[in-house]
């Protein structure tokens, strides 16, 4: 598994993850397998969130670690909080007591990291700064990002918080390429999905790192496109590389998120440990220019 440095951190992490949300569905046996294939397949970095089956993915993640009996040492653990059931809250009282209970749910003293769950559009950066400063004192997070804000937000956010933002958790894949389109359209008739204000070329200046959630998704939610009938050239490219790479469909379409010079970090979703131990072969496919710009194209895209 290939590594890369996580933002302006001095973490080294795998640039494949695994995103925990599912994981409230599993029984701590079936959990214990699940995290065994990604630790052997080489992952060490876990992502979860304070919402994720209401906390449960995060007790279930903790018990079944406990199980195979893995060090806290050896393990990046990333949380996420600020979504509540009436919207969104980064006020400092619900950020640092969302922390508290993540702590507790994970059986952990620390997070190695822990980022704001989209967007508040009450925040108030001083408030923000101060539940930072507060967290990082007392030993609780070690480092901070964010989650699917523009580069404006996050500029905002600077104004007050001392600590550097890391990552930027942002959806990525070839059926979401928004933020590739914009730069392919400039002053251009803009043919794709909604203007990303800049975020993959913010993001590389900024050294951020874009932590890619759902990359094998199409439209919102609707469901994965890999083998789907709706994509057949999509899936026709796709099969025609995994027989030269001699690995799987998804194992191509997570390669082409890692072939972008931004050193993105994929988030795999999959419970499945067969899913997961195919998917981590894509750390070893390296694309080529115009296979990366032919999957490009064929997922539907239209270069100017």
């Amino acid at each position: 598994m290939k590594q890369i440095q996580l933002g302006q951190s001095n973490l080294k992490v795998s640039d494949i993850a695994l995103g925990c949300m599912r994981m409230s569905s599993l029984e701590i046996s079936e959990a214990a397998k699940v995290l065994d294939a990604s630790i052997a397949g080489g992952i060490n970095f876990f992502d979860h969130a304070d919402i994720y089956g209401g906390g449960e993915s995060e007790v279930v993640f903790s018990k079944a670690i406990k199980e195979l009996n893995v060090s806290r040492e050896n393990l990046i653990l990333q949380s996420k909080c600020g979504i509540t059931k009436q919207g969104f809250n980064f006020s400092k009282g619900h950020i640092v007591d969302s922390v508290d209970g993540i702590l507790k749910r994970l059986d952990t003293d620390y997070l190695d990291l822990l980022v704001l769950h989209r967007p508040d559009a009450l925040m108030e950066p001083e408030e923000i700064a101060s539940a930072f400063n507060e967290l990082e004192k007392n030993g609780k997070v070690r480092q901070f990002g964010v989650s699917n804000q523009n580069p404006q937000q996050i500029e905002l956010l600077k104004t007050a918080i001392e600590q550097p933002l890391v990552v930027n958790q942002l959806q990525f894949g070839l059926k979401h390429t928004g933020m590739l389109d914009e730069g392919f359209n400039v002053n251009n008739i803009y043919q794709g999905e909604q203007p990303s204000a800049g975020l993959l070329e913010y993001s590389r200046r900024e050294k951020m790192t874009i932590q890619a959630w759902s990359p094998l998704q199409y439209g919102y939610f609707e469901g994965v496109f890999i083998g789907h009938e709706k994509f057949p050239e999509l899936n026709a490219a796709l099969d025609k590389l995994a027989n030269k790479y001699e690995v799987s469909s998804s194992a191509i379409a997570i390669a082409w998120i890692l072939r972008h010079p931004a050193k993105m970090q994929v988030l795999l979703g999959s419970m499945n440990v067969s899913r997961i131990e195919s998917m981590i072969k894509a750390t070893d496919v390296y694309l080529t220019h115009e296979e990366w710009y032919d999957l490009y194209k064929v997922a539907g895209n239209i270069l100017p």
